[in-house]
């Protein structure tokens, strides 16, 4: 069994939640006290505004959103920060991003997840833009290519193409007993369909058809999960929807013994079965690292290529599995990081 590594573990993702409760839509503020080289020598440190705005709170994405700030802070800058959460509404995501057009005082934005994006890219063009969370920012017309973008925008993506999950599925349910993955997503998340023909195009060579089931908002989530009755496994993506409301899902996939798989680690604290994953946290950590290089070094965000964040860990959740009927495999307990279900 391998030693927990991964950054977000549960006093992080209780720190976040502590951190963003208190912030809404009104832009709450925070400040972040130097602790790195830029406090020292006696110098007078710059207090650098800095919008964050996200799609909606849950664990990954306030994930990525506290790493950003552990981050800064660690390399000693100090900011203060005000914060909104769209809570799922792509109309708030327009507002929000209306209201910090008009604020002149903002040096950076950050937004988590990609309907936050694409609100803030189509409205700021005059001050530095960074994304997070972002699955293909190519195709969701944030940036023109990976390469570096020339424009006031770059950031980070948790594309993920070493998850290989239908091939996860597989090795953990054992290739005779997996024929149909359904795949539950939101329509409206343009990074949730690039994650769904990523999904197919691996599952077809294995001899697997992929299901899906797509929503238009999360009312809609029991009966979209209830449409994957009969799959082998169910898969879901860093879809920002689905995953706020994770709970459903599992609990359909154990009265009905169908494993759930998951993108997310979060998710798999949550109750799915496992996952093959990135970081978030590392992912906000390493967002922070390109505000510090515009913000301190004076790089312009267009001169940064946009990062796709590639390490992986399996991680397995084996109480939950069980739950689904499902026994994971030592092979793969030997090289996991082995968590429980939260709560």
């Amino acid at each position: 069994m391998k030693t927990p590594s991964r950054l977000a573990g549960t006093a992080i993702l209780a720190a976040a939640a502590l951190t963003l409760a208190a912030c809404g839509t009104n832009g709450a503020k925070d400040g972040a006290e130097p602790t790195g080289p830029a406090a020292t020598g006696g110098e007078e440190v710059k207090t650098y505004n800095i919008a964050i705005t996200q799609f909606l709170a849950h664990p990954s994405l306030d994930l990525i959103t506290q790493g950003f700030k552990d981050g800064l802070e660690d390399k000693g800058v100090k900011a203060e920060y005000t914060y909104d959460d769209a809570q799922g509404d792509q109309a708030n995501t327009a507002t929000i991003a209306g209201k910090y057009a008009a604020d002149s005082s903002l040096d950076l934005i950050l937004a988590v997840a990609t309907p936050s994006a694409q609100a803030v890219v189509n409205q700021i063009t005059d001050r530095p833009v960074l994304f997070a969370g972002v699955t293909d920012p190519v195709e969701a017309a944030l940036v023109a290519s990976w390469e570096a973008s020339g424009t006031n925008v770059t950031g980070t993506s948790d594309l993920n193409p070493e998850g290989r999950p239908a091939a996860l599925i597989q090795e953990i349910m054992g290739a005779d007993k997996v024929k149909t993955i359904g795949y539950l997503y939101s329509l409206g998340e343009k990074n949730s369909v690039v994650q769904l023909e990523l999904l197919k195009a691996e599952a077809e060579p294995l001899g697997i058809t992929v299901k899906e089931s797509g929503i238009a908002n999360s009312s809609e989530l029991t009966a979209g999960v209830e449409a994957l009755a009969g799959v082998d496994a169910i898969y879901v993506g860093t879809d920002n929807t689905v995953v706020d409301g994770i709970e459903q899902v599992v609990a359909f996939g154990q009265d009905n013994q169908i494993p759930l798989f998951v993108a997310d680690a979060s998710s798999v604290e949550r109750g799915a079965a496992a996952t093959r994953g990135i970081d978030y946290y590392e992912l906000g950590r390493r967002t922070a690292e390109q505000a510090y290089e515009i913000l301190v070094e004076g790089v312009e965000p267009g001169a940064i290529a946009p990062l796709q964040v590639t390490d992986t860990q399996v991680i397995v959740n084996q109480e939950a599995a069980e739950s689904y009927g499902l026994t994971i495999p030592e092979a793969i307990l030997a090289n996991a990081e082995i968590v429980t279900t939260a709560g």
